[in-house]
């Protein structure tokens, strides 16, 4: 192996330096710079940092292996410490707004301990939006790049950070460069998702470095020999490497040879570079391997037991070879790749002394790494050592650091370890001061911040087991509260999932609380219960249950209860001619100050703005609800579901552009099951009128995953939509059958809240189905004609959907009316619905 350092050239990357500079000039956006390991993305990266920095700062954070294991924001502390290094706590302070550095303390302790407990997304909500104001107003000064390498490994608070800060960027000329492996990536990576999402973003550009090809690989291996290489040497390597730059500067040897008596596989060839270095180097090497890419030099000194000036020694023909990068205050790998070899390589009894090590010298001195990164990589070290006690303590330590730095992905993660070594561990709850089921509890809870449903769903499931069932638990009161809230909280992870099961949740959440028994917890419990009846045809127990839990509330005079009582009764059943309690929710919403609870307030005036004809309106409300969410740092939930409201009444507008914009801008974000069916339905009828057809089809069969009747998914928004959306594609088709068959389904489910609202515009599709098949469908439009004359018109878009129908109806049965049309025409205007004016 060569012992030379890095090629002194980059070959074969002038394209994507160009297209580098080219998107640091039209910042703000972001590149994502993805390969196969080898291909020199870390090079590329540092020869455009070498370009741009005489007029952008860059700031570089690197992803480690152990983010994986829980570590939070790694990267992101890498650069803010960098920052504070470079302009001190008080320049890093002038940048934020009033100089509240507070939250970055979650990210570096040199800002003292964070002001707040993470009891909510909240903080989380503030923190990103600390880091983001802080990068814009650094770009106030010079352009910003702020790279962010390995993202295969990033923590999924760093996945969260991220996309946050992409999604947020304003004006600022900041560009956000991610490198990655694509061979990491396995079909259930958690990059994909973020990288799909992210992708569909106009100011995101994809960049992913190819191999070289044969006259980059020739330039290459001369600029590595500094001479022009000897005749057949170029193509022995190009057959051999295939143009990955690694595996150049691996088979090149350093008498200008290929390196033949090398094994073909890349992790043979790249140990035996290693063991080309004397056997003391081989020994320390093998070392480092257990402590990551990256090792402090103080904790490597610990670990191998060398003093400064031995180690120094033993090190330096690593680093002469290039194996090893002096980096700040520690070593790294050259390539991580060679890490994971020099570590597979290690023998079983070896690996579990070097973890232990590793353990023990963290114990003796945890000042050998950052406060952050303590109890993570204890944890790390004693699980690789089979030590299933310190490994239990460690991660449940790390956990609550984890959480303290909402970083409840991670959280989850080291929690997940605690209930995995717990059999192992016979006095686990003295250890760590909690029996299993406060841990089962914690995890599920924490899963449920962290958007980790299907885990959280089986985390509930098993602490409820650990409780016992309902009629084991006897009348305790604080057993019966507990067993109360995991069974709501399971409930609304299976509504999120639109998993069947989560009314019988609540509901029986609900039973577990004693009506004698006034308490806070009654009262979201069946609030949350009389929303979720939204999906029966109950409608007396959703309005009886949302009565009752604003009763209890104003009882115990609780605000934010009380507003979500409010909401939730308004909801029950919406009478479109009628919207005087919205003002009476607008100020019990301000009055409690509740995030939560303002956001619900905008989601439910535009709905009903809508629902009543008023549609500039509804869309300026919706508009605004998104602003608000943005500043409250909840763009990413509360701001995409108005995004459903605000586009909605742009459809109606006929401003599709519009509508479309806002919907793609939801659907980057990656929302819930429950919140994408309505975008998905909505932009596919757009796809329709306009004539495409098969983007209509794709759209509904996403949308159709979630709404039927076998995961019980029928809210009346989303499941007739659906069926409306099936309806006007076979018809579309030519298919008056299959139109009728969707229309049919909504005409067997009457009763359902918000029924009206949604049934009227499917009627007039099956009256439609229902002429073009003839007399043989007359039977059916008898079925339709009875829903329509029991369903009600609550509001003037009704009445002018009532109106429609029934001029289809009577061209159906053969009265063609014009002046019936006409009327149709005209209402239609006067509520400014241009495509359906057009069309009647």
């Amino acid at each position: 192996m060569s012992t030379r350092a890095m090629s002194p050239v980059l070959v074969g990357r002038s394209d994507e330096l160009r297209r580098l500079r080219d998107a640091l000039a039209a910042a703000p956006g972001a590149v994502l710079v993805g390969g196969e390991a080898g291909l020199g993305k870390t090079r590329l990266i540092r020869e455009f940092a070498g370009c741009v920095g005489d007029r952008a700062r860059v700031l570089v954070g690197g992803c480690l292996e152990l983010g994986s294991d829980g570590l939070p924001f790694a990267p992101f502390t890498t650069v803010l410490r960098d920052l504070v290094r470079d302009i001190g706590i008080d320049g890093v302070a002038e940048l934020v707004p009033r100089g509240d550095t507070g939250a970055l303390a979650r990210l570096l302790p040199e800002f003292g301990e964070p002001e707040r407990d993470a009891a909510s997304g909240e903080e989380r909500a503030r923190l990103f939006g600390l880091v983001l104001t802080l990068l814009e107003r650094l770009a106030e000064r010079r352009p910003i790049v702020l790279v962010i390498e390995d993202a295969h490994w990033a923590d999924r608070s760093t996945r969260d950070l991220l996309a946050f800060l992409t999604r947020n960027l304003g004006d600022a000329p900041v560009l956000i460069v991610v490198t990655y492996r694509t061979d990491e990536l396995h079909r259930g990576h958690p990059l994909r998702t973020l990288l799909a999402g992210l992708e569909r973003m106009e100011r995101v550009r994809r960049l992913e470095p190819a191999r070289l090809s044969r006259t980059e690989t020739a330039a290459l291996v001369t600029a590595l020999l500094g001479d022009e290489p000897p005749t057949g040497l170029v193509e022995r390597i190009v057959e051999r490497s295939e143009g990955n730059p690694l595996f150049i500067e691996a088979l090149l040897d350093d008498d200008g040879t290929l390196a033949s008596e090398l094994p073909e596989s890349l992790r043979d060839l790249l140990l035996a570079g290693v063991q080309r270095l004397p056997e003391e180097t081989q020994d320390v090497l093998r070392d480092a391997s257990g402590g990551g890419t990256r090792i402090e030099h103080a904790l490597l000194t610990a670990v191998s037991g060398l003093d400064d000036a031995a180690l120094t020694r033993t090190l330096r023909p690593a680093v002469a070879a290039n194996i090893l990068v002096v980096d700040g205050d520690g070593y790294a790998f050259r390539h991580a790749l060679i890490r994971e070899a020099v570590h597979d390589d290690l023998l079983p009894g070896e690996h579990t002394r070097l973890h232990s090590r590793y353990a023990e010298a963290l114990e003796n001195d945890p000042g050998l790494v950052p406060d952050g990164r303590l109890w993570v990589e204890l944890s790390h070290h004693w699980k690789a050592a089979h030590n299933a006690v310190w490994a239990l303590v460690a991660s449940w330590r790390a956990a609550a650091y984890a959480r303290k730095a909402l970083a409840y992905a991670e959280c989850l993660t080291m929690l997940s370890r605690v209930i995995e070594l717990w059999e192992r561990v016979p006095d686990a709850s003295e250890r760590i001061g909690a029996d299993l089921e406060r841990v089962l509890e914690k995890a599920a809870r924490t899963a449920d911040l962290a958007g980790e449903y299907k885990r959280g769903i089986r985390l509930a499931s098993a602490a409820l087991s650990e409780i016992g069932e309902a009629g084991a638990v006897g009348d305790d009161p604080d057993v019966r509260e507990r067993r109360a809230e995991l069974l709501a909280l399971r409930g609304r992870m299976r509504y999120q999932m639109a998993r069947p099961g989560f009314i019988e949740d609540v509901r029986a959440a609900a039973e577990e609380l004693p009506p004698d028994r006034r308490t806070v917890l009654r009262a979201r419990v069946l609030s949350t219960l009389a929303t979720y009846i939204r999906f029966t045809t109950n409608i007396a127990e959703a309005r009886a249950a949302a009565a009752e839990s604003y009763a209890i509330a104003r009882e115990l005079a609780d605000p934010v209860a009380e507003s979500h009582a409010l909401c939730t009764l308004f909801c029950t059943d919406i009478d479109y001619t009628d919207g005087s309690m919205l003002a009476e929710i607008a100020d019990s919403a301000a009055r409690s100050g509740d995030h939560g609870a303002l956001m619900r307030h905008a989601v439910i005036r535009s709905h009903f703005l809508e629902g009543a004809g008023l549609h500039a309106e509804a869309a300026e409300v919706a508009r605004l609800g998104k602003e608000t969410a943005s500043r409250f740092g909840l763009a990413r939930t509360d701001g995409t579901f108005l995004c459903i409201n605000e586009a909605e009444p742009l459809v109606s507008l006929g401003r599709w552009d519009e509508a479309l914009a806002v919907m793609e801008q939801a659907l980057a974000q990656e929302p819930s099951v429950t919140t994408r069916t309505s975008l998905l339905v909505m932009s596919g009828e757009i796809a329709l009128f306009r004539g495409e057809p098969e983007i209509a089809r794709e759209r509904l069969a996403r949308a159709g995953r979630v709404t039927n009747e076998q995961t019980a998914w029928l809210k009346t928004q989303d499941y007739f939509s659906t069926q409306r959306l099936r309806a006007r594609l076979a018809l579309a088709d030519g298919d008056p059958a299959a139109a009728l068959e969707a229309v049919l389904r909504v005409v067997e489910r009457p009763g359902l809240p918000d029924d009206a609202r949604f049934t009227w515009p499917v009627l007039k599709l099956g009256v439609t189905a229902c002429a073009e098949i003839g007399p043989a469908a007359d039977a059916d439009l008898e079925r339709i004609a009875e829903r329509a004359a029991a369903l009600p018109c609550l509001g003037r878009l009704q009445e002018v959907h009532r109106l429609a129908y029934d001029a289809e109806l009577g061209l159906a049965r053969g009265a063609v009316d014009r002046a019936a049309w006409d009327g149709v025409a005209a209402a239609w205007e006067r509520i400014g619905n241009p495509f359906e004016r057009a069309a009647a």
